[in-house]
């Protein structure tokens, strides 16, 4: 392991505070999505989708940083090598903790949310295919709402 400097120490602090904002907002969006799946609210989901990319793509580039800082010191971008390198700082320590806990929760949140997502692609699905089968059934009603006779075509036994 290279010895950090206390540059380094200071840099992977700023990191790991940044993360943990990251993570808040992150968590906030998917509150968010959840919200507009319940609701079955497409245009904000939409709208949504894009702020949610830019918070994930903002994660990721924190994540990369925080490895390429600890990979130039020789070390694991691990739990026990932020806990090696902040020993002795107790605040950044417990912002840490922070993030592993806020990184849990954005997981789970965003698995529900791919839940919600399938049950509701499931209901469209099946809505679809329940229009299908009847776009392949005879109209029992006209545009006046007057009663059609099911039966078309030829009578049986005619030519």
């Amino acid at each position: 392991m290279q010895k950090p400097g206390p540059a380094d120490i200071q840099r992977l602090a700023l990191l790991i505070e940044a993360e943990a904002i990251q993570l808040r907002e992150f968590i906030d969006h998917l509150g968010r999505e959840e919200a507009l799946l319940v609701s079955g609210d497409t245009d904000g989901l939409l709208a949504l989708t894009t702020a949610k990319t830019e918070r994930y793509r903002q994660l990721q580039r924190l994540h990369d940083d925080r490895a390429l800082l600890l990979g130039r010191l020789c070390l694991a971008n691990k739990d026990a090598s932020i806990r090696q390198l902040c020993t002795h700082l107790p605040r950044v320590l417990a912002r840490w903790d922070e993030v592993i806990e806020l990184a849990g929760k954005a997981r789970d949140r965003n698995a529900l949310n791919g839940k919600l997502i399938n049950e509701r692609m499931q209901h469209n699905q099946a809505a679809l295919s329940v229009l299908l089968a009847a776009a392949n059934h005879p109209q029992l009603y006209d545009a006046d709402g007057q009663s059609r006779p099911t039966g078309g075509g030829r009578i049986l036994g005619s030519a």
